[in-house]
């Protein structure tokens, strides 16, 4: 029977917590970050052995750990609401800290250069989320922001927040962006029909809409590249 260690049996080079400030954070392993989330065990599991379990229901991958809603946390026992809570704020920290280092000067030369610049905020969604990117005359980064959000299979798209932040921006170009979680990149009917209405809008305002780009875990699919712009 295998017996049951708590953390605060563990010798102080294998605690985290006395580890990450003796040896730095990138001393950890996954399950270890975790578990200084997480704080506390159950009676009969430490925190590390409840970062473990979590891991292995993801297979280890943070990208679908990210995924996660609360109530895929709350189904470990020993995690309940306040656990799960703090552990998506913190992916969500994470996935946040990486939108804040795209480089706004970036200039986006290709739908792969795009697709780069914009995908770390996109492939860990399990609902669809659209956003757009402004752009100068040397087609350098402005500004990338949220347009909307909604379910697993569509997001309703409001032109005129579109536009009013690009006018904000003073941008001459705006690239669009949607997900699709399903993980099948090719284009809807509905998708080509908002894409057209929206590039008509961008030409009363000349604004030229370069791309649309619909967002996968693993790939992308450009209109342009596809000579549908």
């Amino acid at each position: 029977m295998k017996q049951f260690l708590s953390i605060k049996d563990m010798s102080k080079d294998d605690k985290p917590r006395e580890k990450l400030i003796l040896k730095g954070k990138s001393s950890l392993s996954d399950s270890e970050l975790l578990a200084l989330l997480i704080s506390t065990g159950t009676s009969g599991k430490s925190a590390i052995d409840l970062s473990r379990e979590i891991l292995k229901k993801c297979n280890g991958d943070l990208n679908q750990l990210s995924r996660w809603s609360i109530g895929d946390f709350c189904k470990i026992e020993g995690i309940g609401t306040a656990k799960a809570v703090l552990i998506s704020a913190a992916l969500e920290l994470s996935n946040r800290k990486r939108l804040s280092q795209t480089d706004e000067k970036k200039s986006i030369k290709c739908s792969a250069d795009a697709y780069e610049s914009i995908k770390h905020v996109m492939v860990d969604l399990s609902y669809e989320e659209f956003w757009i990117m402004t752009l100068n005359r040397k087609n350098a980064i402005l500004g990338m922001y949220k347009i909307s959000e909604g379910g697993i299979t569509s997001t309703v798209v409001d032109q005129r927040r579109i536009f009013k932040i690009a006018l904000d921006d003073k941008s001459t170009a705006i690239m669009l962006f949607h997900n699709h979680p399903s993980g099948n990149a090719l284009p809807s009917l509905a998708d080509n029909e908002l894409t057209q209405k929206i590039k008509q809008g961008g030409k009363l305002l000349d604004i030229n809409v370069v791309d649309h780009i619909i967002v996968t875990s693993k790939s992308y699919y450009s209109y342009a590249d596809n000579g549908l712009m």
